[in-house]
């Protein structure tokens, strides 16, 4: 069995998930669904993703992934590669979690076991995106509330 990686992200239905550094929507709902799955977590993160949040998130451990070298961040752990960051959170947590953004998500999605997807069910505009899923992921659950919708994707073995 391959060690788990799961990605959570939220997207609209073109997978816009970010513009100018920010979300292009705010979904109180998707912010405390979130915060849920991801307490307790050690967390990955690209640079991008680190300057729209500001500072670590509570009850997580935070971890950036950066091609600056010797940046220095407070109260997170910085690496320069996806690999480096996902193998210090496995010391701490069995399911590492990677939070963004677009780039990074791309790098991690091979990697990936589960995918926690909020789809915001509309089309917006953006600069930063989630990857499509292939073939190789099944819908294994979905709960639909107001314009949002919580999926689960697991990899198929």
């Amino acid at each position: 069995m391959r060690p788990s990686l799961t990605l959570v992200a939220a997207a609209s239905r073109n997978r816009v998930i970010g513009k100018d550094g920010q979300l292009p929507w705010h979904e109180p709902e998707d912010l405390k669904y979130f915060r849920t799955v991801t307490t307790g977590h050690a967390i990955i993160m690209g640079r991008k993703t680190w300057d729209a949040l500001g500072k670590p998130l509570p009850k997580r451990r935070n971890l950036v992934v950066t091609r600056q070298a010797d940046l220095a961040l407070p109260g997170v752990e910085v690496f320069n590669t996806l690999a480096a960051a996902i193998e210090a959170a496995r010391t701490t947590d069995p399911e590492p979690q990677v939070i963004g953004g677009g780039q990074l998500y791309a790098l991690a999605l091979p990697l990936a076991t589960r995918v926690l997807l909020t789809e915001v069910q509309r089309e917006v505009e953006g600069d930063a995106w989630f990857p499509e899923l292939g073939p190789e992921w099944i819908e294994t659950s979905r709960r639909e509330s107001g314009a949002l919708a919580f999926l689960v994707y697991d990899r198929r073995a």
